[in-house]
């Protein structure tokens, strides 16, 4: 085992089951947390439970820390007693948090300038899933760090992905949950929308789970079409603003406020403009590139 020493620092949500996999694969697992009763549970998982950061820190070869906030990973990395103050030169850092990509990359930058290397690496699923050791873990960083993380990961998560260079992973894991909080706002616009409707709510779910909406695009179309190359229209752009039109005007009618779909109904409406109105409507990822200016062109949907 590569490095058989871990300091864990933040025993939380998925903190705590992510150290006691550790612990049950074998690690020596050194864990921190304010809260007393989880650096409890980790001792009853067979881990070792230590009073500061500092005692997480002494003899470990990998440091991991999972906070909830930015002000929080800052402290505990780079303040009075962190763990800057507690590691050497060759210590390799698993920043797990959620937090913003500057702090992650500032943090990183500062732990460099001592020697330390850090791996950005957020997780992806349900505490259940830390539990069960089936995380996916999204890593920034260099490969031979990555490489070298690899034995930790694989005591918590199934699918491990290196995302590329040092701010990767943080950047992808906001992307992620920027996606799944918008969806959330979407599915409760929809079944606000639903019930307001009169329709029967375990009817209506039946519906969403088993049409493409509740699948999701990202699941369904965008892989086979726009991200394959093929901009020919399975549903057209044009017709994607009539129907995102209805949406909004059943809304109007029956007062449920569709913030999303009044944005959407916009962003479709762009397309006759753009000459993409008879493309197929996973073609709205070249309106969003478009408008966000970037270099890459789209030759039939492929990036070159």
């Amino acid at each position: 085992m590569g490095m058989k020493t871990v300091a864990f620092i933040g025993l939380g949500t998925m903190g705590g089951p992510m150290a006691a996999r550790l612990a049950a694969n074998g690690f020596d697992v050194r864990g921190y947390d304010l809260d007393d009763r989880k650096v409890e549970a980790l001792v009853a998982a067979h881990g070792t439970g230590c009073t500061s950061i500092g005692d997480a820190c002494r003899g470990a070869e990998c440091v991991v820390t999972i906070l909830p906030r930015d002000e929080h990973v800052r402290s505990a990395m780079l303040g009075e007693g962190g763990v800057l103050e507690n590691i050497g030169p060759g210590v390799l850092v698993l920043e797990m948090s959620t937090i913003s990509p500057s702090t992650s990359l500032e943090i990183a930058a500062r732990l460099s300038e001592r020697g330390v290397r850090m791996l950005d690496a957020p997780v992806g699923r349900t505490p259940q899933d830390a539990r069960d050791g089936r995380l996916l873990v999204m890593a920034g960083g260099a490969p031979d760090d990555f490489a070298a993380a690899h034995e930790v990961f694989s005591a918590f998560a199934d699918k491990i992905l290196h995302m590329g260079p040092q701010g990767c992973g943080i950047r992808m894991k906001v992307a992620n949950n920027y996606m799944s909080m918008v969806t959330m706002v979407l599915t409760a616009e929809t079944l606000a929308l639903t019930g307001k409707a009169g329709i029967d709510e375990k009817l209506a779910v039946e519906v969403l789970q088993n049409t493409v909406a509740g699948k999701g695009q990202i699941n369904t179309n965008f892989p086979r079409k726009v991200l394959a190359g093929d901009l020919t229209p399975d549903f057209p752009l044009a017709l994607g603003h009539k129907d995102i039109s209805l949406g909004v005007r059943l809304g109007e009618e029956l007062k449920v406020p569709l913030f999303l779909g009044a944005s959407a109904r916009e962003l479709f409406g762009l397309a006759p403009a753009m000459g993409l109105a008879e493309l197929d409507c996973t073609a709205m990822l070249l309106i969003l590139e478009k408008l966000s200016g970037m270099d890459a062109v789209r030759e039939g949907g492929l990036k070159s």
